[in-house]
């Protein structure tokens, strides 16, 4: 299973990427857009994606806090919100092929964008890297 190094992930198996700014604002003030998926072991583990429900574009969510759930042949799992902010985009793709998960979870998978306030810092700093994501699905 592959754990790209470019994103930053969460023992819920969420992965973060920082998309750019939200273009609102100055260059100070404008909010992140940290793009989200569940991972290639996630996926995995779940099977095969029939259907996704995902937050409205509009909707706060907080980090740690289920934002919508995957269903699979074999369970329904929630997903959790990596940061705190504003649901900015949905991939409204998910609705009629939620495979695309299962096929390319770190790529068309992905299934939603959030504004992260303007606060200075790097967002998804705090969340796992690659190796310790790596760890933690190996069990070391």
């Amino acid at each position: 299973m592959s754990t790209p190094d470019d994103r930053r992930y969460t023992d819920q198996h969420e992965w973060a990427l920082v998309q750019g700014t939200d273009g609102t604002g100055t260059t100070a003030e404008a909010g992140t857009i940290v793009r989200v998926g569940i991972t290639d072991h996630a996926q995995d583990a779940l099977g095969d994606i029939v259907f996704v429900q995902l937050p409205s574009v509009g909707d706060e969510v907080g980090p740690g806090t289920p934002m919508g759930e995957v269903e699979s042949t074999k369970s329904v799992s929630d997903v959790y919100a990596p940061v705190a902010g504003v649901v900015a985009a949905v991939n409204d793709a998910l609705a009629d092929t939620p495979e695309m998960i299962n096929a390319d979870p770190y790529g068309a998978g992905w299934l939603v964008e959030i504004s992260v306030p303007g606060e200075g810092g790097d967002p998804i700093g705090a969340l796992l890297d690659a190796a310790a994501y790596q760890a933690l699905v190996d069990g070391s």
